[in-house]
């Protein structure tokens, strides 16, 4: 998760961008949230001459933390990095630092110095060649872990704010009638979501949930009377959700999509439950009126999302939204679900 300086930056930037009135932070915090999630980790280059130090680098970045090339030899390195551009580079050599920096390149790579010695002169020395981050090389085990995880926070960071700008994102990241994800939000993030589950073998449940009868609450309480409804069921949705980590996106009129990452089956069929009675127990009011609303629900649930499937997030999508026809079909208010590969 960013920190409040940087949410406020990118949120500063994305609004700017979008010509558009202020978002509260929160908001923004939310989307960032989702978005640094399902990014994959960003790609590193190691460059190290001295091989005991190249080594300890290798044992000690996991999979999930930076996706990593190791090369001992500059010229190979440097050809490594051309080949193809990796925003994190952790080398042992002045040289290495000064060449990066003297390529001209619209985007430059996070580059952490590894010096001989932990000293002021070598911190200097590293810094003016270049490098954004220097640290000795022998410098405890969890001082190097930390760095690099701060290389990695701000190489992600970047990526989330290139692609929000990119896509002009903040346009149409939030619904604005119930403050929760648009529908190109979930367009672009829900896919995300799948590749990143199915990259590490988690997971996954996608709920879509419809106000049942809602052309007639319109009718009887007007569109003013409906807009409020859907302001009071979004915000019940996300209040029986895990912050941070569960999202949901307004996809149609009355209808919304509620993405449950790492969410086995048998998981997301009780989220779906608690889901319906949340919304559906107590009234909603509008101009001192009560009025009672229920919802059906389809999910689609994988305990383990396979890797190598094309289109895999469209099949889920297309499974849920089956499901939930079948609970509009079948008596409305209910929860209808389907495991992935299984049976209802």
């Amino acid at each position: 998760m960013p920190s409040g300086g940087q949410t406020t930056v990118i949120q500063r930037i994305l609004e700017r961008r979008a010509g558009q009135a202020p978002t509260s932070t929160e908001e923004t915090t939310a989307s960032i949230a989702v978005m640094l999630r399902v990014v994959p980790p960003p790609k590193a280059l190691i460059a190290c001459l001295d091989s005991v130090l190249r080594q300890q680098l290798e044992r000690g970045i996991t999979a999930d933390t930076l996706d990593y090339v190791s090369v001992a030899d500059e010229a190979d390195a440097l050809r490594a990095f051309l080949l193809e551009f990796r925003p994190v580079v952790l080398t042992d050599s002045l040289d290495m630092v000064r060449k990066l920096r003297a390529r001209s390149q619209e985007r430059p790579p996070f580059i952490v110095y590894f010096s001989e010695l932990d000293d002021v002169a070598e911190r200097e020395a590293g810094l003016t060649a270049g490098a954004d981050e220097c640290v000795g090389r022998r410098a405890s085990p969890r001082e190097i872990e930390a760095r690099i995880g701060s290389a990695r926070r701000i190489a992600e960071l970047e990526t989330v704010l290139r692609i929000t700008l990119a896509e002009n994102r903040k346009l149409s990241a939030t619904d604005d009638l119930t403050r929760v994800a648009s529908r190109r939000f979930f367009s672009k993030n829900f896919p995300r979501e799948v590749e990143r589950a199915a990259r590490y073998g988690r997971g996954l449940s996608l709920v879509l949930c419809d106000i049942d009868f809602f052309k007639a609450l319109n009718d009887t309480h007007g569109h003013a009377g409906g807009d409020q409804v859907l302001r009071q069921f979004a915000m019940r949705l996300q209040h029986n959700l895990r912050r941070g980590t569960d999202w949901v996106a307004r996809i149609g009129g009355e209808e919304f999509a509620i993405v449950l990452p790492e969410t086995a089956y048998d998981q997301g069929l009780e989220v779906a439950r608690k889901l319906r009675d949340a919304v559906g127990t107590e009234p909603y009011r509008y101009d001192g009126t009560s009025i009672t609303v229920t919802a059906s629900f389809g999910l689609c649930g994988l305990n383990r999302v396979p890797s190598g499937e094309r289109h895999l997030a469209q099949r889920v999508l297309k499974i849920a939204d089956a499901a939930l026809y079948g609970s509009k079909h079948g008596g409305r208010n209910r929860v209808t679900a389907t495991k992935f590969g299984g049976d209802r």
